[in-house]
């Protein structure tokens, strides 16, 4: 199985699997001299790791990181950056039952269909536990951003669990870190906390709808046709399990509007140009304008779920299948920092491009 890899400069390859005994990241292309610690990685991996609180996975994970290489005396070195995290908390039976079946909904039946093998404990590389690496080399990418790019930052939240969304007029960043559900909007934490646990006590599931804004992050990262800054984000949004779709600024909405209220009028401000608004999503003609460049993403439910389900076995036959286990009732609430993840690996990725290409240079406004 090849295609473990991402990214240009700043590349990085995640390895290993659900239920082996350890899984991580390598890092190729972060450079020398970032202030880099396990503790400077932890902090992200605190806010994906399961078993928090009653609306995620009760799969107990301490997702503490190693770093085997590429640091010394607390400072990258520019070669490679081996990361580990282990895994403490693997139960194997809970899944003995679906060795022969193909649980509906996941990619058991592709892989199989592909390699003619699988790993049936909890999915092997298809599992979201592989997303625990991505946290890690995106801890590394913004303690890169933080030193070449002071003032930059990478925000994920909810905006939309199954039928409930936001109330934008009650958009408040101070409440993402207030609740179990990355939401900032206080009222719609407390209406979604009663409808999830309807699901969660159902054995059901249902999907989310993530938004990652990046601030503070400079004009002219991204190239065009096959090195757009949105082409790569949309990419690496994605990769991650369970994504079915993804938008950039408007989105599909731009399909409804007119030209005249989708283009972002310019002026000329005191540092630069200002946009009236930002349908673009940051992001025109694949560069950064300097705006907040805003992506969405859309999970779908998580496919275990304890509601009967009709699948056949490896032989064709025709069977049902619960799949039981330990699984987050909204995949969406761990998607967040994986998000902000991801969005921080390409910003960096790009952020080194552009510096390899132009060194800097920009055109002169004003």
């Amino acid at each position: 199985m090849s295609m473990n890899s991402f990214g240009h400069i700043f590349r990085v390859t995640t390895w290993g699997e659900s239920h082996g005994p350890a899984l991580g990241a390598t890092i190729d292309g972060c450079p020398p001299g970032v202030p880099l610690s396990p503790e400077d990685i932890q902090v992200w991996l605190d806010k994906r790791k399961p078993g928090q609180n009653k609306y995620t996975t009760q799969r107990r994970e301490a997702d503490e990181v190693e770093i085997l290489s590429g640091v010394f005396d607390g400072v990258s070195t520019g070669t490679p950056i081996q990361l580990m995290i282990r895994n403490i908390d693997q139960r194997s039976k809970d899944y003995g039952d679906i060795a022969e079946k193909f649980r509906p909904g996941h990619a058991d039946i592709t892989y199989w269909q592909k390699y003619g093998i699988r790993d049936y404990r909890g999915g092997g590389r298809s599992s979201a536990r592989e997303t625990a690496a991505r946290v890690a080399a995106g801890g590394v990418a913004r303690a890169a951003l933080a030193k070449l790019v002071p003032g930059l930052s990478v925000t994920g939240y909810m905006v939309q669990m199954g039928t409930e969304t936001i109330d934008r007029a009650r958009f408040d960043w101070a409440q993402i870190g207030e609740n179990p559900f990355w939401v900032p909007d206080a009222e719609a934490a407390e209406t979604w906390a009663t409808y999830l646990d309807g699901l969660r006590k159902a054995g059901n599931s249902v999907g989310a709808v993530i938004e990652v804004t990046v601030q503070g992050a400079p004009a002219g990262l991204g190239a065009p046709v096959y090195a757009k800054l949105d082409t790569d984000l949309a990419a690496a949004m994605m990769s991650i399990n369970a994504v079915k779709g993804v938008e950039i600024g408007e989105g599909m909405s731009a399909a409804m509007l007119t030209g005249d209220l989708n283009a972002d009028e310019i002026s000329m401000g005191e540092n630069g140009p200002v946009y009236s608004s930002n349908h673009a999503g940051g992001i025109l003609g694949g560069i950064s304008t300097g705006q907040d460049i805003v992506v969405r993403f859309a999970v779908k439910p998580t496919s275990s779920i304890l509601t009967p389900r009709r699948t056949i076995t490896k032989s064709g036959a025709a069977t049902e299948i619960i799949t039981k286990g330990r699984h987050d009732p909204c995949v969406g609430i761990r998607a967040v920092p994986v998000g902000e993840a991801m969005a921080a690996c390409v910003i960096l990725d790009h952020l080194l491009l552009d510096r390899a290409q132009t060194g800097g240079m920009r055109g002169k406004i004003g």
